[in-house]
C-alpha cells in the first residue's frame, strides 16, 4: 500500500469547503469534473456504510465503481469523510478528507489517499507513483472554494 497526503489552509468557512466534498453531484463536479454520475445504492442513517455507484470519465472511457463511506464526522468545526472503492479489480483506493475550522473564515484541509495494488505485477507501478495528483487536488479545492467566495461577495 502506498499513501500520499497534503494539507492546506483555505480562506473560507468550513461549511463551504465541506459542501464541495460532501454535497450533491453538481458540487462534487466543481472539484472532480471527471465524476459524471453518482447514484445512491444503499444509504445508512449514520452515513458510514453508505454505498454510491459512481461513474468516472477518463478520456473517452467511463468507468463505474461502488464507493463506500468508511468514516464520517460532521461536527461544527471538525469534519471528516473517508471513502473507499476498487478500481478495475486492480487497485483498492481510499480517499480521506479532513476539515478543521481555524476561525470563521479559514479552514484547514487535509487530503490523504491510499492505493493498494490487488495484483502482484502492479506493485512496482504504485511504488513509483508521486504525490503530484494529491497536490493538484488540494490546490483545486482551495481555488474553487475561494473562487466561490469571491463570486458570492461580488468581488469578481
Amino acid at each position: 500500500m502506498k499513501s500520499w497526503s497534503k494539507d492546506i489552509e483555505i480562506n473560507v468557512q468550513i461549511e463551504e469547503v465541506w459542501q464541495l466534498l460532501n454535497g450533491d453531484l453538481e458540487e462534487i463536479q466543481k472539484i472532480m469534473p471527471q465524476v459524471v454520475a453518482q447514484e445512491p445504492i444503499k444509504i445508512t442513517s449514520e452515513k458510514v456504510g453508505s454505498i454510491y455507484l459512481q461513474k468516472y470519465r477518463e478520456g473517452s472511457r467511463v468507468q463505474e465503481y461502488e464507493v463506500e463511506t468508511l468514516e464520517y464526522i460532521d461536527d461544527e468545526n471538525n469534519k471528516k469523510l473517508k471513502v473507499g472503492f476498487t478500481l478495475a479489480n486492480m487497485f483498492e483506493i481510499t480517499a480521506q478528507y479532513e476539515l478543521k475550522g481555524i476561525d470563521s473564515d479559514r479552514t484547514y484541509f487535509k487530503y490523504t489517499t491510499t492505493n493498494t495494488p490487488l495484483k502482484w505485477f502492479l506493485k512496482p507501478l504504485v511504488k513509483l507513483g508521486s504525490d503530484k495528483v494529491v497536490i493538484q487536488f488540494v490546490e483545486r479545492v482551495k481555488k474553487v472554494a475561494e473562487g466561490q467566495k469571491l463570486q458570492s461577495s461580488g468581488q469578481l
